[in-house]
């Protein structure tokens, strides 16, 4: 009987990246996925915040009462920060880290005598994800940046890319019914630190070596919106390949908390490239994270932040309340800087939360009536199918199985309950 698993990833799309690799590597070594009753678990984890290495203890005692003889495997950075300190949350049975997180699916085959050996050139498999007609490319990980409040070079190191021959091979290798891939790095502007190519010229040869019909862009650093960028952007856009949407972390708006977590730009510099890239092109979709409560954030700065998104050309953003990592410059930070309180920080997420969805729902009506592209989702809601617009914008369309994996032009017809509603042409 072949050996099962199920698998989660917590955090960032390169985590996400990160567990489809891993799901397609188990399954070509011979187990198969099952939401019942697995012989394994895996979880990939994050410790950007408490919040989530809170969660990923939850789901592990869910996981336990639920299935007490599954096995419980952990790995991503909250597993890196336990093993650091010597620490395995109740209910684990296996840990790796992220120098070690290759090794897994090897690992556990070796465990259970799986008769089947690793192939270290996969071919394209007929798994969970083939249905979306997504998939996600890990092109690099690491970083050297040490804003003062992330954790993650900690944990995951400096930068190391993925070549770009290796990243065009991994693209061509996947199913045709892959339409679009999915670029993920913990820092794009670090790509090409260890190797000297460069993320403007992974992205050159990923649309002329390539023939996926959508190139998207998990995030992208600030860093890495330079004139070189730029003039890459206006050559290409018009090829329409690069989905119109940028996800841009800028973290404040307020340049004295720039400057304290060490991001390196000014909100002038911001504003300058965000206007350039929705000069370029108007029609796309920007979105940012946000963190609120940062040591030393007063009223005044936080007032700066929300006029800033107020006047940017920016339709959403993700709000997160900061949380004191050890080893991070920001920690040592609140020994001299006043961390404002637990209710101003919820305070400040709800009013940046409520901003966000006045923009996104103003953008999302300048969309009725006009006619997108969209890739149609396996999801099935209440007799709709999920698609995807080419700005990343979630649109439903009436269920047709025979319409799944395809990309077809639809029109937006109306907004209902914050959701948009098309008809396939």
């Amino acid at each position: 009987m072949r050996k099962t698993f199920l698998s989660f990833a917590f955090g960032c799309r390169v985590n996400q990246a990160e567990i489809e690799a891993i799901d397609r590597e188990l399954i070509s070594a011979g187990f198969r996925y099952s939401h019942s009753n697995p012989h394994f678990y895996i979880i990939n984890t994050c410790a950007v915040t408490a919040k989530a290495e809170r969660e990923a203890r939850q789901l592990i005692n869910r996981i336990k009462r639920k299935w007490p003889q599954t096995k419980i495997v952990i790995t991503g950075c909250s597993a890196t920060f336990w093993s650091k300190k010597n620490l395995k949350p109740q209910g684990v049975d296996f840990i790796f880290d992220n120098k070690h997180k290759n090794q897994l699916a090897k690992i556990l085959s070796q465990q259970i005598n799986v008769n089947k050996t690793i192939k270290t050139n996969l071919p394209a498999l007929n798994n969970k994800y083939i249905g979306s007609g997504r998939a996600l490319i890990k092109i690099q990980d690491g970083c050297h940046r040490f804003c003062s409040y992330c954790i993650v070079p900690y944990l995951r190191g400096l930068p190391k890319s993925k070549r770009i021959d290796e990243v065009v091979d991994e693209i061509n290798r996947l199913d045709g019914k892959i339409k679009e891939v999915i670029l993920t790095a913990i820092n794009t502007e670090a790509y090409g630190y260890d190797n000297k190519e460069s993320f403007v010229d992974l992205l050159r040869a990923v649309i002329n070596k390539t023939k996926v019909p959508r190139i998207s862009l998990g995030s992208i650093h600030p860093w890495s919106i330079d004139e070189n960028f730029f003039r890459f952007y206006e050559k290409y856009l018009l090829q329409g390949r690069l989905v119109n949407f940028f996800h841009i972390p800028l973290q404040s708006g307020s340049n004295k908390i720039l400057k304290l977590m060490k991001r390196g730009y000014s909100k002038e510099e911001i504003m300058t490239k965000l206007n350039k890239i929705k000069k370029i092109n108007p029609s796309c979709l920007i979105a940012t994270d946000i963190i609120v409560g940062f040591p030393g954030e007063e009223e005044e700065d936080f007032a700066k932040t929300y006029e800033f998104l107020q006047k940017t050309p920016i339709s959403k953003f993700h709000v997160f309340r900061f949380s004191k990592r050890e080893q991070t410059a920001a920690y040592f930070m609140t020994r001299k800087l006043t961390e404002p309180s637990p209710k101003k920080k919820e305070a400040r997420a709800k009013s940046l939360i409520c901003l966000s969805k006045k923009k996104y729902l103003n953008f999302l009506n300048r969309l009725i009536d006009q006619t997108f592209p969209a890739l149609i989702l396996e999801k099935e809601e209440e007799n709709f199918h999920l698609g995807i617009l080419d700005n990343q914008v979630p649109i439903y369309v009436k269920a047709n199985k025979s319409l799944i994996g395809t990309i077809r032009q639809v029109r937006i017809k109306e907004l209902k309950n914050d959701r948009l509603f098309g008809k396939i042409l």
